[in-house]
């Protein structure tokens, strides 16, 4: 039985009345941009900060208190994403943010917070972000934290572990910290948090000889710090000053993303930098275009989608049926058109004699522009039929930007150094850029479209997309959760490349269709990164349901199991054309950081919808 006999009418209506709610989210210059919602660290840290600076505001603070107070569960824990472990760095931060905020240590809500932190290990075993923040507090020590020296700043860009060794988010983290660990500013708060303390010493992991041999270069390096080369000093920190000032981005913040931004704004206050300083004002306002509030409290933003949003709109619109020449279409391609990068970031390090030609993730960072983005918006601007010259510089920049071994990264290429990871300070989230799966797949669906199924970058690009197969036939997703992530764009990659019937796309089916749900919907809890056990298992989503749809149809399949996930979409959708998706299915660091995209939920089940309702119409 296929769906044209089941539920096509009613996947229909569905797709008309979510594509109307689609077009009613978009901006009067032609964007989408949808809640980008993180964990409470991002809240507790905006709090810090501004007390470091002598900023806490007593009604912003009241507002982000209650926000942080919402998050918190019955057993007194924080997590990283909804319905997830308690963490304990997420759960510390947040009880040191609500005594800022003035709430007492002994309230029922505090206890418990305190009580789960200890339970955890205490503070001596969180993150060495977290600790970090606390000796910006005067509640930790920077002599018990590892050293950043500013030094690493006059290494070469092609030495081993100079700052181009990084990720261009933690490059710019990096070397902001390098700058606060030197100077070790301090704006002690009037209270202790003593009983955040387990008393235990935390039990690390064993080293490798790497890993033992940069514990003793911290070692020498706390030593180097009693007495640094006063020249030799001076020069680094102004190499590295220059540095985070040249790489501000035109809305005030550094890569558009939160923990450079704070960091550089600590950096260059510790630096001497007054806060009427024309960077640090334009950093500090620029603080406002992240903040929303509303009954519920004060929250920041960790970064924003709108480029991104804008693409994935674009194409999910086409592919609901709306026409290429729909001034709706046009108005959000011009503005795709003119989000274009036309200046070298530090992308260029690498790739010297490659032209600009890329698109960022965010309305202002084009010292980064994002490979994924330009993959998504070539799709967009070419189906469009807008901004010809502008996709074609795009094609012409992915192309540069290919890895040596065949993929693709979101922002650098060769960003694989696997020296930083072995750093003492590096126990938070990912610090380098390697290719990836789903970004792989992006870049080769709009190479397809662009008739370059046969390019030689394209076939090495299949060849890499094709042995990061897994052993049950999904593909690992690096940018969005997890599994099924990856499978929904590897799928349609390898098909828009004429492999439709290879038998890589026949075993992601089959394991598609072993990992489906009960009620016909997918889902994966975001604990798959670390545990097995959790692959492709979760509650049913609205998009991880669509992204196993993208699949499933560019595959061909016309069955049960498609059947059965268009009914589950049709189901849950709501009465004005949306689904609700509390759960996290954004990934900003695997296992570390994760990200509720608020327009996931409106985007995927539009394309995939569209998709079906097309292909079984041409069936009928």
């Amino acid at each position: 039985m296929t769906v044209v006999e089941t539920t096509a009418t009613a996947a229909e209506a569905a797709l008309e009345r979510a594509r109307e709610h689609l077009l009613s989210l978009q901006q009067a210059d032609g964007y989408w941009k949808g809640e980008l919602e993180t964990n409470v660290t991002i809240e507790s840290e905006d709090l810090f900060l501004r007390h470091y600076l002598g900023l806490l505001d007593a009604r912003q603070t009241a507002a982000t208190a209650r926000w942080i107070r919402s998050r918190q569960r019955e057993d007194g824990s924080f997590a990283t994403f909804y319905g997830g472990p308690a963490d304990l760095s997420t759960t510390a931060e947040s009880y040191v943010a609500l005594r800022l905020a003035g709430d007492e240590p002994e309230a029922e809500h505090m206890r418990r917070a305190a009580q789960v932190v200890r339970d955890l290990g205490g503070l001596e075993s969180s993150r060495v972000f977290t600790r970090m923040w606390l000796a910006l507090l005067g509640l930790w020590s920077w002599h018990d934290v590892p050293v950043l020296p500013p030094e690493q700043m006059l290494l070469p860009a092609r030495a081993p572990l100079s700052i181009y060794s990084f990720g261009c988010w933690a490059r710019q983290t990096v070397v902001a910290l390098q700058v606060v660990t030197a100077l070790r500013p301090a704006r002690a708060v009037d209270f202790a948090v003593d009983e955040l303390r387990s008393g235990s010493t935390p039990q690390s992991a064993p080293l490798d000889v790497w890993g033992r041999a940069f514990t003793l270069l911290d070692r020498a390096l706390h030593r180097y710090e009693r007495r640094p080369l006063r020249a030799l000093r001076a020069r680094a920190l102004r190499r590295a000053e220059q540095w985070i000032v040249a790489r501000q981005e035109a809305d005030g913040s550094w890569g558009g993303i939160q923990p450079p931004g704070v960091w550089s704004i600590v950096a260059l206050r510790s630096l001497g930098y007054p806060l009427d300083h024309p960077v640090l004002a334009k950093a500090l306002a620029g603080f406002d275009a992240f903040t929303l509030e509303d009954d519920d409290g004060r929250r920041i933003e960790a970064c924003q989608s709108p480029v991104w949003d804008t693409a994935l709109a674009v194409i999910a619109l086409l592919d609901a049926g709306i026409e290429p020449a729909d001034e709706r279409i046009s108005r959000a391609a011009r503005w795709l058109t003119a989000r274009e990068v036309r200046v070298r970031g530090d992308w260029s390090v690498q790739r010297p004699d490659l032209a600009p030609g890329g698109f960022p993730f965010e309305f202002a960072n084009d010292n980064y522009p994002d490979i994924d983005d330009t993959a998504e918006i070539v799709l967009a601007l070419r189906r469009a039929g807008v901004g010809e010259e502008a996709a074609s510089r795009g094609v012409a920049w992915l192309l540069g930007m290919q890895s040596s071994n065949g993929g693709w990264a979101a922002f650098d290429a060769d960003n694989t150094s696997r020296l930083v990871n072995k750093l003492p300070f590096c126990d938070f989230g990912e610090v380098t850029d390697p290719p990836s799966a789903d970004v792989t797949a992006h870049v080769l669906e709009a190479l397809a479209l662009e008739g370059l199924a046969e390019h030689p970058a394209a076939r090495r690009g299949l060849d890499y997309l094709l042995g990061e197969q897994e052993a049950d036939g999904s593909w690992f997703g690096r940018w969005g959760a997890n599994y099924l992530y990856g499978t929904g764009a590897a799928v349609p990659a390898l098909v828009a490349c004429g492999l439709r019937d290879h038998p890589s796309v026949r075993r992601a089916v089959e394991w598609l269709t072993s990992v489906q749900n009960e009620d016909g919907g997918f889902g994966e809890d975001l604990r798959s990164y670390r545990d097995p056990a959790w692959r492709a298992r979760g509650t049913s989503t609205a998009s991880q349901t669509a992204w196993a749809l993208l699949a499933l149809v560019a595959a061909g399949e016309n069955g049960a199991v498609t059947e059965r996930a268009v009914g589950w979409l049709v189901r849950t959708q709501r009465d004005d054309g949306g689904w609700d998706e509390p759960m996290f299915t954004g990934t900003g660091f695997p296992g570390d950081f994760y990200i509720n995209y608020h327009l996931y939920r409106q985007l995927f089940p539009v394309s995939a919808l569209g998709r079906v309702v097309k292909r079984e119409g041409g069936n009928r």
